[in-house]
């Protein structure tokens, strides 16, 4: 039986710690659970993100720089939903997100909530908000 489902970013070249730090700036109950660094004795960049866990309204997330370069990089077609109690929250966190990244669909009634908002951070991450 399954224990747990978390969500897994692996990041490209080295941008992990950066999008964890700027998450903690965002995000206002963000935790950082877990932080192992490779230490460049051949299984990865000294100083980079070999594991990390962390936590943004009480989900568990993982991430790691991958020391292998893949033909893929991010896909904005699967992301975290984060349901917001009010406009200036929303706002906040769409703003704070988008900063650098890109706006897929801008804060707006799509006909599924009143405010729906997806943006791409400027790390590669797509971070869907929302208010039913």
């Amino acid at each position: 039986m399954a224990k747990s489902i978390d969500f897994h970013i692996l990041f490209q070249n080295g941008q992990a710690r950066q999008a964890l730090e700027r998450y903690g700036e965002v995000f206002d109950d963000y935790a950082l659970d877990r932080l192992d660094l490779y230490q460049g004795d051949g299984d990865g960049p000294a100083g980079q993100v070999k594991v990390a866990d962390f936590r943004v309204l009480g989900r568990r997330f993982v991430c790691i720089d991958s020391p292998i370069q893949h033909e893929w990089d991010m896909t904005p077609g699967i992301a975290p939903f984060i349901e917001c109690d009010d406009d200036p929250e929303l706002e906040r966190l769409f703003d704070a997100l988008a900063d650098g990244g890109t706006v897929h669909m801008p804060l707006g009634n799509y006909g599924f909530g009143r405010r729906f908002g997806w943006v791409e951070d400027r790390f590669g991450v797509s971070w869907l908000l929302n208010i039913t």
